[in-house]
C-alpha cells in the first residue's frame, strides 16, 4: 500500500510530522506538501509561473505552490506510481461547515478525489495544536480502516477531531457539514505611506450546529467524518427554471 501525504500548513507543520509518524508503518509514506503556509488557498492551482519540488533533510518534498499544486504535480508527473489513499494534515484548527470550501487542507484531498484516488482530509479543532497526540491517534485508526476495508465507492471525507484528550472522545459519528453566519466586517489599518488596506475578519458564528451537523459533533467531544461530494448542481433549481430560460429564447 502507498499513500500519498499532504496538507496546508506547509511541510514543517506541527500537524503534518504528526500524521507521517502516526501512519508509519501502515503503508509506504510519501509526502509533497506546500513551502509555506497556505491556509485558506481552496482549490487553486497556479497557472501563472512555474513550479519547482525540493527535498528537505527528512525526506519530505515540498512545493513552491498550493495545497491542489502539491497532489497534482505529484499524480500527474512526480511520482511513478499511484497512490492507494491521498491524506491532508493534520490541520492547525477546524475546518467544518462553509468553511471547509476555503481549505487548503480539504483541497489537498479533494484533488486526489478528482483523479478517483480516496482521499481524507484532517483537522484538530483548536489552533494551539493541542492535544495534536489525539488527533494523530485518531488519523491512524480511520486510515487503518481504510487500507483494510475501502468503503464501497472512491470516497472524500473530512474528519474533524475535537482538541481534547483522547480517552474523553465520545466515539465518531458521520456527520452532514453545518452552517455559519456570515463573517465579521473587514479591519482596516494603513500602511506606513497612509494607503488603506485590509484584513479579512473573522469568521461567523454558527448558524447551525444540529447533533447530525460536523458542529454539533465537536461540541459534543465526537470526532466529525463528513462525506463530501464535488457536484455543485442545484438540481432542484433545473426543472423550476425550465421556464425561465425558454422565456429567454422567444424572440421579442
Amino acid at each position: 500500500m502507498r499513500v500519498l501525504v499532504s496538507n496546508d500548513d506547509g511541510y514543517t507543520a506541527l500537524g503534518l510530522e504528526a500524521l507521517v509518524r502516526a501512519l508509519s508503518g501502515l503503508a509506504e509514506l510519501v509526502v509533497v506538501a506546500p513551502e509555506t503556509n497556505c491556509s485558506g488557498a481552496s482549490n487553486s492551482l497556479t497557472l501563472n509561473r512555474p513550479l519547482s519540488v525540493r527535498q528537505a533533510a527528512n525526506g519530505f518534498r515540498y512545493v513552491n505552490g498550493t495545497p491542489s499544486d502539491c497532489v497534482h504535480i505529484a499524480l500527474t508527473g512526480l511520482l511513478d506510481f499511484r497512490p492507494d489513499l491521498v491524506v491532508s494534515g493534520i490541520n492547525n484548527g477546524a475546518n467544518m461547515g462553509d468553511d471547509t470550501l476555503y481549505s487548503g487542507t480539504v483541497a489537498a484531498a479533494t484533488e486526489g478525489f478528482l483523479f478517483g484516488i480516496p482521499s481524507i482530509a484532517f483537522s484538530l479543532t483548536n489552533k494551539r495544536w493541542e492535544h495534536l497526540d489525539t488527533a494523530a491517534s485518531v488519523a491512524r485508526r480511520i486510515v487503518e480502516q481504510q487500507l483494510s476495508r475501502p468503503l464501497d465507492h472512491v470516497s472524500l471525507l473530512n474528519v474533524n477531531i475535537p482538541s481534547i484528550a483522547e480517552g474523553t472522545l465520545r466515539g465518531m459519528r458521520v456527520t452532514r457539514l453545518g452552517k455559519r453566519h456570515s463573517s465579521e466586517p473587514v479591519v482596516k489599518s494603513s500602511t506606513p505611506y497612509g494607503e488603506t488596506v485590509y484584513w479579512i475578519g473573522p469568521v461567523g458564528g454558527v448558524a447551525d450546529s444540529g447533533v447530525d451537523t460536523d458542529f454539533g459533533a465537536i461540541q459534543q467531544h465526537v470526532v466529525s467524518i463528513t462525506p463530501l461530494q464535488l457536484d455543485l448542481t442545484h438540481h432542484d433549481q433545473v426543472h423550476s427554471m425550465s421556464g425561465w430560460v425558454d422565456s429567454l429564447c422567444v424572440n421579442p
